[in-house]
């Protein structure tokens, strides 16, 4: 993934694999917070992982946020 236009289906399956299974799945998508397809949100609200799209040095303040909380989270980070 080198964009936030690579972000699919496919390249967000890893997450689904993970153990213990996240809760909370905190995307990164460079300068700015772009959208995702409504399609792959859906499909991970279904799969019980909730989806926060931040811009990446959001995205990463959130991350340890979250983790300092112990919740069960992942981070798919973009480059600025």
């Amino acid at each position: 993934v080198g964009s936030h236009r690579d972000i699919s289906i496919e390249s967000l399956s890893l997450f689904r694999l993970l153990e213990p299974q996240i809760e909370i799945l905190v995307l990164g998508t460079g300068d700015r917070v772009e959208r995702l397809h409504p399609a792959m949100m859906k499909q991970m609200r279904e799969c019980g992982i909730a989806v926060e799209v931040q811009d990446t040095a959001n995205a990463c303040a959130t991350f340890n946020f979250l983790m300092n909380e112990r919740r069960v989270v992942a981070a798919g980070l973009i480059p600025p």
